[in-house]
């Protein structure tokens, strides 16, 4: 409940200044803007205002580090603990010693209260403790959230007026921040993983973001790879844009954590297994959840899959040990397979056309492939080393391959069920030590294995992932790591080191998180873990979670790939040029500014200000003042963000523009350095790419016209010189003939035949 006030450096009028006047604990704490005085927010709705008596330059640093030896009056320079001191600093600092050895009560430092303000009056009769503030310091505008997740917005400049209050949630609001300007207001609920960008000048939402507030399950690309979507143990479904990261949609219809998603082959809907006992499917036009399938007994389903026909839908059953298939399109239950004698875990169908092949594995150390139509037993039952984890089948459907609990990834022939090769990659997976474990990391690794795999679009590389921090990517081919990837080193989570920090030792080498603590910091006792429970009180958090990939997917284009773990949705891609710019557009970005970094020389500065400013004369500008000699490493440098923005700008300025050579050698740099992504965006940017080449198409047309004039007009032009010659030529030899009618003769005919000639190329080039 108390404030104090220190100096960084040694200061002789303020070492510390406690202030106090609050009867809650203090939630923020806020200097003013070039001055000192305060602003404080306690948990109990008050805020103060503090004076300060002194402003910034009256702070007297402390002298006692400088020892002046003896003082020259002749001389400039003055040597100070060996350090050199001019004249002006020693009687700068004499006249701070002079100045300290006077009245103290001048220099000392106290703060008084210029006014409080209570904000439960605001609240409509809502008692709810301060949880977040803050204060923008240029326009005087402070903030305020309450756990009741309602916010206010004060101007301090009219002794805490009331500008704006509103309600965002139910639960408590965790964090809240001011943009630069002061326009924008984000609040955030950890709660709900919830995120809120409020404009309170025309109170409008900028932006509403919502993740899953528990961890992740399943993650899978869209077959276009445009989207992806998310299950998580809260029972919601979310579909996130790849460009833009950003959640579009949001199904909550389960009432159980959601275990498995897959997409039709059309992309035209997701279909999604719970644990509440229901397989849901969602229209991606209309977003609205069109059927659900359940099962004649209750049980939790584990997986879910649907054939490349999006026809037949299976899902298997984590308690009851079968597979279900249903048809999409009736909603009828089909078939129950039997034949799995542990929980069903992962279930897959194969996604070439017209196949109805899937196979399935569970806890009971079997792999079995099935045929959905043909037959209602496994048309081969392979057996396994140790119980199966995770299946997945090469999309060109010949080959598939089961993760097992002994850490070994094993591939098959559907076809022979002959295996074709097997990766031991548990030393891959690496092990931690967690704080309360009395096994050694090494001790540690032989519980650790694969529980999810992904094939890559090519079907050469496999990922795979499980109780681990890290991921790994195989070539099948050569059985051989390529790559491993650390997913976090969030030190938050447990057992990410292989041996305990000898800080969370004691001295006689006890580790002290086996100690249990009878009392809290503030001396109260707390419950004692009862044997064999993992935590005694349920509302107390007993220990810290790992870290753990729970699936993987690969994105159908072969460029990214994403991860759902612990630490969230992870995405990662060969192509280096993401931009996530939602703001493109902020104060500093004006005219001006961009013809000062072409001033400059800062180019790329330049042109990425000229196209989020978008003003066509600016772009034109830029464009034409860059060298072109730099277009190519500028445009390959350039972010994806931006690229779709100066094609924009060419296709409507290439029509008219007379730097033919220019625009097309920017267009040409353009597509090449960015054509995989290009193509990829192609649905999206269609009208930008047919106008580009449309205008092509018309200046090629233009130029080809002018070179089919050129070439006939420089053959005429070489032919009449071929006749000049030969004249010259006949003169010289006839030199000494002085036959005038010869001569005539001579010139009529090559006159009759520069005539011929020239009339024919004017008929060749005259339409």
């Amino acid at each position: 409940m108390t404030t104090r006030v220190y100096g960084f450096a040694k200061l002789k009028n303020l070492r510390e200044y406690p202030i106090g006047g609050n009867k809650d604990s203090v939630v923020g704490v806020f200097f003013e803007d070039k001055s000192l005085d305060l602003c404080t927010v306690s948990k109990d709705g008050h805020v103060n205002m503090w004076d300060c008596s002194v402003d910034p330059e009256g702070l007297v640093p402390a002298q006692d580090c400088y020892k002046i030896k003896e003082k020259a009056k002749d001389e400039e320079e003055e040597v100070v603990d060996d350090i050199p001191v001019t004249q002006e600093e020693i009687e700068d600092l004499n006249k701070i010693k002079n100045k300290g050895e006077g009245s103290d009560s001048q220099e000392k430092i106290f703060y008084s209260r210029r006014f409080r303000l209570f904000m439960d009056k605001h609240l409509g009769g809502k008692r709810a403790p301060v949880t977040a503030a803050h204060y923008h310091k240029s326009t005087r505008m402070l903030v305020v959230a309450f756990a009741s997740g309602d916010f206010l917005l004060l101007d301090l400049n009219d002794k805490g007026a009331v500008v704006h209050s509103l309600n965002i949630s139910d639960q408590t609001i965790s964090s809240v921040g001011m943009n630069n300007s002061g326009d924008w207001i984000a609040l955030g609920v950890s709660s709900l993983g919830q995120l809120v960008v409020w404009e309170w000048q025309s109170e409008s939402y900028v932006l509403k973001q919502q993740g899953h507030f528990s961890n992740m399950r399943v993650v899978v690309y869209s077959p276009d790879g445009q989207n992806l979507a998310t299950g998580g143990e809260d029972g919601k479904v979310k579909l996130w844009s790849t460009q833009s990261s950003f959640s579009f949609v949001t199904f909550s219809e389960h009432t159980g954590a959601v275990t498995g998603l897959t997409f039709t082959q059309s992309g035209r809907a997701i279909l999604s297994s719970s644990h509440d006992g229901t397989v849901r499917a969602f229209d991606l036009i209309r977003y609205r959840n069109f059927k659900t399938l359940t099962s004649p007994r209750p049980t939790q389903f584990s997986c879910v899959s649907v054939d490349s026909s999006g026809e037949l839908v299976t899902a298997g059953g984590q308690d009851s040990h079968d597979i279900y298939l249903w048809s999409l399109q009736s909603g009828r239950l089909l078939e129950v397979l039997s034949g799995h004698e542990g929980p069903v875990v992962s279930v897959q169908f194969s996604s070439q056309p017209g196949s109805t092949m899937m196979a399935s594995t569970a806890w009971d150390a079997t792999l079995k492939v099935w045929d959905a139509i043909d037959s209602t037993t496994a048309k081969e039952t392979i057996a396994l080393s140790s119980d199966g984890l995770c299946v997945c089948i090469r999309p060109d459907g010949k080959q598939l391959a089961v993760a097992t609990l002994d850490g070994q990834i094993t591939m098959f022939n559907p076809l022979t069920g002959q295996q074709e090769a097997n990766i031991i990659g548990r030393n891959d997976l690496g092990a931690g030590k967690a704080d309360a474990d009395k096994i050694s990391a090494k001790k540690n690794l032989q519980s650790k294995a694969f529980s999810c795999l992904c094939y890559s679009s090519d079907g050469k590389f496999i990922l795979g992932g499980g109780q681990s921090k890290n991921v790994c990517i195989y070539s099948i081919d050569d059985e051989l790591l390529i790559k491993k990837f650390e997913i976090t080193q969030n030190r938050s989570f447990d057992a990410m080191d292989e041996i305990i920090n000898r800080r969370k030792m004691a001295e006689n080498n006890i580790n002290l998180a086996l100690v249990e603590d009878r009392e809290d910091e503030n001396g109260k006792s707390i419950h004692i873990k009862l044997p064999g429970t993992r935590q005694g009180d349920m509302s107390c958090r007993a220990f810290r979670p790992e870290v753990r990939v729970t699936s993987l997917t690969f994105s159908p284009t072969g460029r990214s790939w994403a991860a759902s773990s612990s630490e969230g949705l992870l995405v990662y891609s060969l192509d280096n040029d993401w931009l996530f710019d939602p703001l493109s557009l902020d104060i500093s970005n004006t005219p001006s500014a961009i013809k000062q970094k072409l001033k400059e020389k800062d180019y790329m500065a330049a042109l990425m200000m000229a196209v989020r400013i978008n003003i066509k004369t600016l772009q034109q500008e830029v464009i034409e003042t860059i060298p072109v000699h730099t277009i190519s490493l500028i445009v390959n440098n350039l972010p994806q963000l931006y690229v779709e923005g100066v094609l924009r700008y060419l296709s409507e300025a290439v029509e008219s523009t007379p730097h033919i050579g220019l625009y097309s050698q920017w267009a040409t740099s353009l597509v090449t350095h960015h054509g995989q992504t290009l193509k990829n965006r192609a649905p999206q940017i269609m009208s930008t790419l047919n106008a580009l080449q449309r205008a092509l198409s018309i200046h090629h047309t233009n130029l080809s016209k002018v070179c089919s004039h050129n070439e006939y007009m420089l053959s005429y032009l070489l032919a009449q010189a071929s006749l000049r010659k030969k004249r010259q030529v006949e003169d010289a030899e006839n030199e000494n003939e002085n036959s005038k009618k010869l001569s005539h003769t001579s010139s009529d005919e090559e006159m009759d035949a520069e005539d011929q000639l020239e009339d024919m190329f004017c008929e060749e080039v005259e339409p």
